[in-house]
């Protein structure tokens, strides 16, 4: 690991990998973070919404020229009468990589885990993602969302923005673009608090 990489990994992982990437910023710097220590594979999976394209061809770009396998899988069903876009998406994409053989690791991150915490606590229950939840890895959950953002930043890795996380009719983004920086402005070291949680709770290796 270069000296100025922060990426901190919660769980052990094995040798060969697949990593579930969308283009996104977050798994982008994983893919890359996850390629120099380990053999992987970047999985790709197509919602058919605007921008996939671009986004498949961002990583498939990045997979030919590091010489890394590359798979991908699409939309199998239609959205169901009373399945939100949001549970759908997630749903099908889960699917997916549950179908698939091996480990697959998510770019999951802490802000993720704030946002799932605050999320959660609104509804009586407050939890935190699993690190691991079938075939599904989520080894970076202490890690903040700035630290990927900074190693594509500074290796110069190609990533896409998604339009549609700045739409706030999807509640996720709500939280994350209005709601957030009220909970920051009253407990700036939330972020802290959950971190230590999602340690408490990272599997023994």
């Amino acid at each position: 690991m270069g000296n100025h990489d922060m990426i901190n990994v919660d769980v052990k992982l094995p040798r060969k990998l697949l990593v579930a990437v969308s283009g996104g910023v977050d798994s982008m710097a994983a893919l890359y973070f996850l390629s120099r220590n380990h053999e992987v594979t970047a999985c790709y999976f197509d919602h058919g919404t605007e921008g996939s394209d671009v986004a498949r061809e961002v990583v498939q770009s990045y997979c030919r020229d590091h010489a890394l396998g590359f798979l991908s899988g699409s939309v199998s069903r239609e959205r169901g009468d009373h399945e939100s876009k949001e549970e759908y998406w997630r749903t099908i994409r889960y699917e997916w990589l549950n179908s698939l053989d091996g480990p697959v690791v998510t770019a999951h991150h802490l802000d993720d885990c704030v946002e799932t915490w605050v999320w959660s606590s609104l509804n009586g229950t407050p939890r935190l993602p699993y690190h691991k939840i079938k075939n599904v890895v989520r080894p970076f959950l202490s890690t903040p969302k700035y630290e990927f953002s900074e190693l594509c930043n500074r290796h110069d890795i190609d990533y896409v923005e998604d339009a549609s996380n700045n739409d706030t009719t999807f509640t996720r983004n709500y939280i994350r673009h209005q709601m957030m920086p009220h909970v920051l402005k009253v407990n700036p070291g939330i972020s802290k608090v959950v971190r230590k949680k999602v340690l408490e709770n990272a599997p023994v290796a």
